[in-house]
């Protein structure tokens, strides 16, 4: 997914149509000079209607098609004939989008299932024809009610990410080296901070066919919930992980204190995430000998964890062990 395919947050507006008048036609043919009402009811206008679709993993396709409008709904013919509905719009975003209010900034719902589908905004109601309007004092009514107006209104789409694991990590902690050694994900690679720039997604596959979606968040920093750094636009996509891949190179000065300050982030950011189950990845650890490991492993923080090497490619098949018994568990 390069940098300028992804996009996770868009501002639409949305427009539904309005519904159909009703008909106030009176029954009139060659053998009836003067009949009843028979007047039809106008349709309803469409609506605008938000449907998951597993096959994007972005809002892309929505950055240049930010106004959405649905068609009107017809009038009531003769013969008490109801008019066509207007047409849907539909909206078709990844799993995981969450729709606010622009005004408000409240979230209306959020899409997680494949061909989930929600209303944005309904389309307004057809109005009756002039046949609900008879009464036995009054048989000929001469009047129909209006098609009601529909709405309009400007969102906000967020994109929260769902992947079983989510790589946190200082920036060039080594969370893009492990998501290209282990899936077919090919993410930007180099010696410094922030290259990762775009959230990245990759398949891991499993043994006897199995497999899990990992996905590389760009680095954290200290106070990267106040919004420093990459800030809060990219924390939201850990909020759906399953589970928490912390991952701090060996060469670190102090694992322990990495580790302490990226769970303070977390928290800071949402308290909720302190749930998900946890795993350390100490990286880059073919350089380290036997003597260096059991150094290491005497001030580690009280979690589970594996020294690995995503060049040297070591512990990498019992990461992927416990990350699919910690999944399943």
């Amino acid at each position: 997914m390069s940098n300028t395919n992804f996009v996770d947050y868009v501002k639409i507006f949305c427009r539904s149509g309005n519904g159909g008048s009703g008909s106030a036609h009176l029954r009139r043919d060659k053998l009836t000079a003067k009949g009843g009402p028979d007047g039809g009811d106008g349709g309803r206008g469409g609506h605008v209607i938000l449907r998951g679709n597993e096959q994007l993993w972005t809002l892309l396709h929505l950055k240049y098609a930010r106004h959405v409008f649905a068609t009107h709904g017809d009038s009531g013919g003769s013969s008490l004939k109801t008019g066509a509905s207007g047409t849907d719009a539909y909206i078709d975003v990844p799993m995981g989008t969450v729709v606010r209010d622009t005004e408000t900034n409240e979230v209306l719902f959020e899409i997680t299932g494949h061909q989930e589908e929600k209303i944005v905004i309904s389309g307004g109601r057809g109005g009756q024809g002039n046949d609900h309007f008879k009464t036995s004092t009054r048989q000929t009514p001469r009047f129909a009610q209006p098609g009601e107006d529909g709405g309009e209104g400007s969102y906000i789409l967020e994109l929260k990410l769902l992947a079983d694991v989510g790589l946190v990590g200082f920036p060039n902690a080594g969370k893009s080296t492990l998501l290209s050694a282990i899936s077919a994900a090919k993410p930007k690679i180099a010696d410094y901070p922030f290259t990762t720039l775009v959230p990245n997604l990759g398949i891991v596959k499993y043994r006897d066919d199995r497999s899990f979606v990992m996905a590389d968040i760009p680095g954290i920093i200290e106070g990267a919930s106040e919004g420093k750094g990459l800030g809060h636009r990219f924390l939201r996509h850990i909020e759906r992980n399953s589970m928490l891949l912390f991952m701090i190179p060996a060469d670190s000065t102090d694992i322990k204190e990495e580790y302490r300050i990226l769970l303070e982030e977390l928290e800071k950011y949402n308290p909720e995430l302190l749930d998900k189950h946890r795993l350390l990845a100490i990286t880059k650890s073919d350089m380290l000998d036997e003597e260096l490991m059991d150094e290491i492993r005497q001030d580690l923080p009280e979690i589970k964890y594996l020294f690995i090497s995503s060049v040297a490619n070591i512990g990498l098949v019992s990461l992927n062990d416990l990350i699919w018994t910690l999944l399943n568990s």
